[in-house]
């Protein structure tokens, strides 16, 4: 018995101490599991991809990107951008990429906030007006992407937000309501409430441990509860 009376201490009051955030981890859980990822991140907002050429990003050869730029690329990328425009981003060993647009033969980076906005909206399917943009110069719970970047603002229900790297001219991140309340019921998940990223912290493995605790003391005291010690010593 001594067994007993020592788990049930420890069973009922570990359990006080670990019901809040095993709540949490449930309801978090479960939410999780009723959304698909794809859904959070906002794919299906997305646009079907441009299929145009990158004949004219050829044409242009990397001896003509490089009298367009500030020194020595390391590397040079063709791409087409959310608008289908050819272009050539260029980085280097030191320093921030830049943007060529092949069709202007011009560097254009870092971008303007009209280009930004027409970037944004060619990247989502049948897209609502642009209530705002704004340039952002450092990481936040919303955005840890390329710097600066803009933030391209929606007039939309579901509260769509698009980045858009200001010196390559890529979507580096699409950000919802829904995005916002996954991101906040993770960061309690993992208890990690400031940068919502850390799924190794001491906190988290203590509760962890302490809930285990409460389900093995449980499982100890279930033959205990059903009275079956009693009915063998009978």
């Amino acid at each position: 018995m001594r067994i007993a009376f020592a788990a049930s201490w420890v069973h009922k009051w570990i359990a006080l101490v670990v019901c809040i955030q095993v709540l949490l981890w449930m309801a978090s859980g479960l939410f999780f599991a009723v959304y698909p990822i794809e859904r959070v991140r906002s794919e299906h907002r997305v646009a079907p991809p441009r299929l145009e050429a990158l004949n004219a990003a050829a044409s242009l050869s990397p001896k003509d990107v490089a009298v367009l730029l500030p020194r020595a690329p390391t590397r040079l990328s063709y791409e087409r951008d959310a608008r289908g425009r050819a272009v050539v981003i260029a980085e280097f060993a030191e320093g921030r990429p830049a943007l060529v647009d092949v069709a202007e033969n011009r560097l254009a980076s870092p971008l303007t906030e009209a280009a930004a906005r027409e970037i944004a909206q060619a990247a989502i399917q049948d897209p609502p007006p642009v209530s705002a943009a704004r340039l952002v110069e450092s990481e936040s719970a919303e955005y840890r992407g390329a710097l600066p970047a803009w933030r391209v603002t929606f007039r939309d229900p579901e509260g769509l937000v698009v980045y858009v790297a200001a010196d390559t001219g890529r979507i580096t991140a699409r950000r919802s309501d829904l995005w916002r309340l996954y991101d906040a019921l993770w960061a309690l998940h993992i208890m990690d409430w400031r940068d919502h990223e850390n799924f190794n912290n001491g906190l988290l493995i203590v509760a962890a441990a302490l809930s285990l605790l409460v389900v093995i003391t449980g499982i100890v005291l279930f033959p205990f509860r059903l009275g079956w010690p009693r009915k063998r010593a009978n």
